[in-house]
C-alpha cells in the first residue's frame, strides 16, 4: 500500500443542546460556524472541522484509562509556554472550566478545559514540527 492517511479532517463531539453548545464554541473558543440544524453544527477552528452532534445528556467524548483516570481525546497545541499561559488566563476570564497548568514530565506544559457538556480537552505548549514546517512563511 503506497497511500497513507494524511490528516484528521473532522472530529465529532457529543453535545446535549446544539444551539447552546455551538454558541459556546463560537463565543468562548472563537470557532466559525459553517452549518447548523437541530441535530448538528459544523464548526471550524484550530485548523480542523468539528461536528457538534446532538446526543443524550451526560454523554461525552471522555474515557477512563486502566487506572480509572478520566482522559481527553483531543490535545490542542499552542506556540510556546507564554501562549499557553495567555490562553489559560483568557479561558479563565471567559469563565471556561480549566485545570491548572501542569508539568507532566515531558517537554512543554499542559492544561485541560471542559465545554458545557463536560467534554474534556487538553492544551499543550508545543507545536508539532510538521505543523510548524507547513505553516511557516
Amino acid at each position: 500500500m503506497t497511500e497513507k492517511l494524511l490528516r484528521i479532517g473532522t472530529t465529532y463531539i457529543p453535545v446535549s443542546d446544539v444551539e447552546q453548545a455551538s454558541n459556546w464554541y463560537l463565543n468562548k473558543l472563537g470557532a466559525e460556524l459553517s452549518y447548523k440544524d437541530e441535530d448538528k453544527a459544523i464548526l471550524n477552528f484550530a485548523n480542523q472541522s468539528f461536528f457538534l452532534v446532538k446526543s443524550p445528556k451526560n454523554q461525552s467524548s471522555n474515557f477512563h484509562d486502566i487506572h480509572g483516570n478520566e482522559r481527553f481525546s483531543i490535545t490542542f497545541e499552542v506556540n510556546g509556554l507564554s501562549a499557553l499561559k495567555e490562553i489559560h488566563k483568557n479561558f479563565k476570564e471567559k469563565r471556561i472550566r480549566v485545570g491548572e497548568i501542569e508539568n507532566r514530565g515531558h517537554s512543554g506544559r499542559n492544561f485541560v478545559f471542559y465545554d458545557l457538556d463536560g467534554n474534556k480537552f487538553d492544551v499543550w505548549s508545543e507545536l508539532s514540527p510538521i505543523f510548524t514546517e507547513k505553516t511557516s512563511p
